[in-house]
């Protein structure tokens, strides 16, 4: 019996069937995701911040002085983000700007007192995040988890680079 060629659909081989649940980048996202939502009960009742404004946050604190196109660079968030993450700190007195002189196009941005008091406040209860969450990780497989993850970063960032410079010769 012949089936109508609208409705007939082609079953993948399934040596190449994409299965979402086995999909490494997939998984990483849903992990990601999970853990960012997990970690945000932390800051965003107490502190009523969101992703990007913890980030912009925390980095400011690791790092002192930025500009936001370098926390854009660090922190993996697109530039419109990180100006309402910073517009949204500013107005909340927990960042300051600061105009390069060299370069009046650009400011360079820190942590206020209170930017500091809240960054003070936040990374013990993140670093205390963390620690449980590694619980989940053996303690003998950590150096290799920390490995991994290292590795599959830098291997995505070449591969990023890689497919966007084939993309921009076409």
């Amino acid at each position: 019996m012949a089936q109508d060629s609208a409705t007939a659909v082609e079953q993948p081989n399934s040596a190449t069937a994409l299965k979402l649940d086995q999909f490494l980048p997939y998984r990483l996202n849903v992990c990601s995701a999970l853990v960012t939502q997990a970690l945000s009960r932390i800051y965003a009742g107490r502190y009523k911040i969101g992703v990007p404004e913890w980030r912009v946050l925390v980095t400011l604190g690791e790092f002192d002085m930025m500009t936001a196109k370098a926390i854009g660079h660090h922190s993996h968030m697109h530039k419109t983000k990180v100006s309402r993450a910073v517009a949204m700190l500013e107005r909340r007195k927990l960042v300051s700007r600061r105009t390069n002189r060299n370069d009046l196009r650009e400011a360079f941005l820190s942590l206020t007192t209170a930017g500091r008091e809240v960054y003070s406040e936040l990374a013990p209860a993140a670093l205390e995040f963390v620690r449980q969450l590694l619980e989940s990780v053996d303690p003998a497989d950590r150096a290799a988890f920390e490995r991994t993850l290292t590795k599959l970063i830098a291997r995505s960032t070449q591969l990023s680079v890689g497919i966007a410079t084939a993309s921009s010769l076409r």
